[in-house]
């Protein structure tokens, strides 16, 4: 006889069109039943307008149908909102009080790093003045969804993403908002989204200690802050107020990435640190936690970023990186 697992097993293969992932890492199956061999699936409609209903419905019924021993399929849909239905286990927010410093790129290669190392990650790009999340990944199409909730866009390595500048006419319109405006859309892409089943969400917070980092250090479950800075004195001391934010609001900071730190001139094999030495062990002690590493000025980097395929580098930062925060907040070690 067909049995609940094999169902569930067998539903993995079942994607969602607007975001090619299955309604199993969505968490849209909220009831298998069997009885008799007669298999009920009951799913949650949430994102999927009429015509990806019905053919999620069609897919389901042939995949199950395919099963040894199972007879009729019947599916049914019901209604849940994606804060009901997303379970995400860690949720790490990309800071810094100063601007320029390179938050949306940390914050694309730590989405990077993890997801190499096996985890289901989605970015919530939480600038919403100044976005840059998706044209690092080459991503310009529009999310889709219905009036229970929205859905993020998959990268072409799986990570899904959500930015104000997927939802604009154009990429170069402005956003001229207030403060509790920014708030709001924040809050929106946290509790609006369909982000399912993750491992991680990394945020990409704007600069400053004002408006929108209040608002996702206060209402979101951040597992832990990593804090982004370049060498130079001026950008540290500024940087050291979004440390005394994240301590003062008692989240833990997983550690801190040096990014700009030198250009490295194969030619004649040296590091050139153009900002000033480095201040990573400094800043390090300044915020109770890790050194993470240092990020060089790369132009190869730069031109990858440029084009969309952030997801492309290779550097050894990444790998670092990745282990160092999946250690942080799993407590493994390999």
């Amino acid at each position: 006889m067909v049995t609940e697992e094999q169902v569930r097993d067998s539903l993995e293969g079942v994607l969602v069109p607007a975001i090619k992932r299955s309604i199993i890492r969505l968490n849209l199956v909220r009831e298998v039943a069997i009885t008799d061999g007669k298999v009920r699936v009951v799913l949650a409609s949430t994102g999927l307008i009429t015509g990806a209903q019905d053919w999620v419905t069609d897919q389901v019924v042939e995949v199950v149908k395919k099963l040894p021993e199972a007879g009729e399929v019947e599916v049914e849909f019901v209604e849940a909102t994606p804060a009901e239905l997303n379970e995400i286990g860690h949720v790490i927010a990309i800071m810094s009080g100063k601007g320029g410093v390179g938050k949306s790129l940390i914050a694309s290669l730590t989405a990077v790093a993890l997801k190499r190392l096996g985890y289901e990650v989605g970015i919530l790009d939480a600038d919403i003045t100044g976005p840059s999340i998706p044209r690092m990944f080459g991503i310009n199409t529009r999310p889709g969804g219905n009036e229970s909730g929205m859905l993020p866009v998959l990268s072409k390595s799986e990570i899904e993403v959500m930015s104000i500048n997927l939802l604009l006419p154009s990429e170069d319109d402005a956003v001229i908002w207030r403060g509790p405006l920014i708030g709001k859309a924040i809050t929106q892409f946290w509790e609006e989204v369909l982000w399912g089943k993750l491992d991680y969400l990394i945020i990409d917070l704007p600069p400053g200690t004002a408006d929108a980092p209040l608002t996702v250090l206060q209402t979101l479950p951040i597992s832990g802050v990593v804090i982004v800075f370049t060498p130079q004195d001026l950008t540290a001391m500024v940087v050291r107020k979004a440390v005394n934010m994240a301590q003062k609001m008692e989240k833990p900071i997983l550690g801190v990435v040096e990014n700009m730190a030198y250009l490295y001139v194969p030619e004649i094999d040296k590091k050139i640190e153009l900002f000033g030495s480095s201040q990573g062990e400094e800043m390090a002690r300044a915020a109770n936690a890790p050194f993470l590493g240092q990020l060089p000025i790369d132009p190869e980097l730069a031109k990858l970023c440029d084009e969309g395929n952030i997801e492309r580098y290779n550097a050894e930062i990444i790998d670092s990186l990745g282990k160092s925060l999946s250690e942080a907040t799993t407590g493994d070690k390999e």
